[in-house]
C-alpha cells in the first residue's frame, strides 16, 4: 500500500484532528487542549544528556506520554516516540520533552503502537531518522509512514521481528488504529501492543489498551517470565468514553498482575490533556491501587519526565 504524500499529510492532519477532537470529546476536554496552544510547557530540569548506562542491563527513561527509551543489555529501543512541542498542530505539551532528540542514542528499533497523533508523531521520526534502525508499526500502518531512510516494517499481531538476537513480538491489546477518521471503517488492525525479547530479558509494551482480560492471558501464556510492564494509566474520564479504549489506574494494576511481571512502569499521562482527569489523579490513585492490591513496594516505579531508573544492574 502506497503511503500518503507528506504534502497530504501536513494539510491532513491539524484539520483531522480539529474535527475529530470536536466530535468525538466533550467541551470539557476539547477546550482544555486547545487553551495548551497558548501556554509554555515545564521544563525538565537537568536532562540526561548520555542515557546509554554501561552499568545497566535493564534500564528506563521516561521521555513522556508513551515515549521511553529502553535498554537491554546493549540495545537501545524507543517506544512512540514524541518530541514535537505538539500533536497535530492542536494539542500542545504540558511538558517538555524528558530527553532531547540530539542526545537520542542510536537506536536499534523504534516501535509504533498505533497510528493516533499522540504516538506516530511523522515530526519526531524526522527528527530522529539518522538515529533510528528499524521501525515497526501495526499491520496497515505504513501507508502514514513518509519514504524515511531506515528501513520500516509492518509487524502483524503474533509476528516476529528479529535481528542481533533481539527479538520483537507484536501482541494483541484492545484499542483503536485509525488516523483521520475516514479511514476509521479499514484500519481495524492497526494497533498492537509488543513483547521485546533480549539475553533473558522481557519487556511488556503495551502502548495504548483497554482491559481485554483474553488479550492479557494470551500474551502472559506465550511469555510467562516478563521482567518488566510498560503500562499506560489514563485518560480516567469520562470513564463512559474512556473505557472501551483505555485502561485505569486500577485497570493497569489488573493487567501487571495478570501478566505476572517483574517490575511495572506506568506510562501514558501527564504530557498531553487528553481526559477530564485531575492534575496528579493518575499516579495518586495508582499508589492507592497498588497498595490495595499488595503490589511489592519494589514493583512500582513512577518516574518524573526525563527520569532514567535502572531496574537490573549488571553483575
Amino acid at each position: 500500500m502506497t503511503a500518503l504524500p507528506s504534502a497530504a499529510i501536513r494539510i491532513l492532519a491539524p484539520l483531522s484532528l480539529l474535527a475529530l477532537s470536536a466530535c468525538s470529546f466533550p467541551a470539557t476536554i476539547f477546550l482544555p487542549t486547545l487553551a495548551t496552544l497558548f501556554s509554555t510547557p515545564t521544563a525538565v530540569p537537568n536532562k540526561i544528556t548520555r542515557p546509554y548506562r554501561s552499568d545497566a542491563r535493564l534500564a528506563v527513561l521516561w521521555v513522556g506520554h508513551a515515549t521511553v527509551l529502553l535498554q537491554m543489555d546493549d540495545k537501545l529501543i524507543l517506544t512512540d516516540p514524541v518530541f514535537t512541542s505538539t500533536i497535530g498542530e492542536v494539542s500542545r505539551r504540558l511538558v517538555e520533552p524528558g530527553l532531547d532528540p540530539e542526545n537520542v542514542p542510536p537506536l536499534d528499533v523504534t516501535l509504533i503502537s498505533h497510528l493516533h497523533f499522540d504516538h506516530l508523531s511523522l515530526g519526531s521520526l524526522s527528527l530522529l531518522e539518522h538515529k533510528i534502525g528499524t521501525l515497526l508499526v501495526p499491520q496497515k500502518g505504513l501507508i502514514y509512514v513518509p519514504d524515511y531512510p531506515f528501513e520500516s516494517l509492518e509487524l502483524p499481531t503474533w509476528s516476529t521481528w528479529e535481528a542481533g538476537g533481539l527479538r520483537v513480538t507484536a501482541v494483541p491489546v484492545k484499542h483503536s488504529g485509525y488516523r483521520y477518521g475516514i479511514d476509521r471503517d479499514w484500519m481495524d488492525t492497526s494497533f498492537t501492543g509488543y513483547v521485546i525479547q533480549y539475553h533473558g530479558l522481557t519487556v511488556y509494551f503495551g502502548g495504548d489498551t483497554a482491559y481485554d482480560h483474553e488479550k492479557v492471558a494470551a500474551a502472559a501464556a506465550r511469555f510467562p517470565s516478563i521482567d518488566l510492564a510498560l503500562l499506560p494509566i489514563a485518560p480516567i474520564h469520562p470513564r463512559a468514553h474512556m473505557e472501551d479504549r483505555h485502561v485505569d489506574p486500577k485497570e493497569a494494576v489488573q493487567i501487571f498482575l495478570e501478566l505476572k511481571a517483574r517490575f511495572f512502569v506506568p506510562i501514558h499521562f501527564g504530557t498531553f490533556v487528553n481526559s477530564e482527569d485531575a492534575p496528579g489523579e493518575p499516579v495518586a490513585v495508582l499508589r492507592r491501587v497498588a497498595q490495595e492490591r499488595g503490589l511489592d513496594p519494589g514493583a512500582l516505579h513512577i518516574l518524573t519526565q526525563g527520569e532514567q531508573r535502572v531496574l537490573l544492574a549488571c553483575p
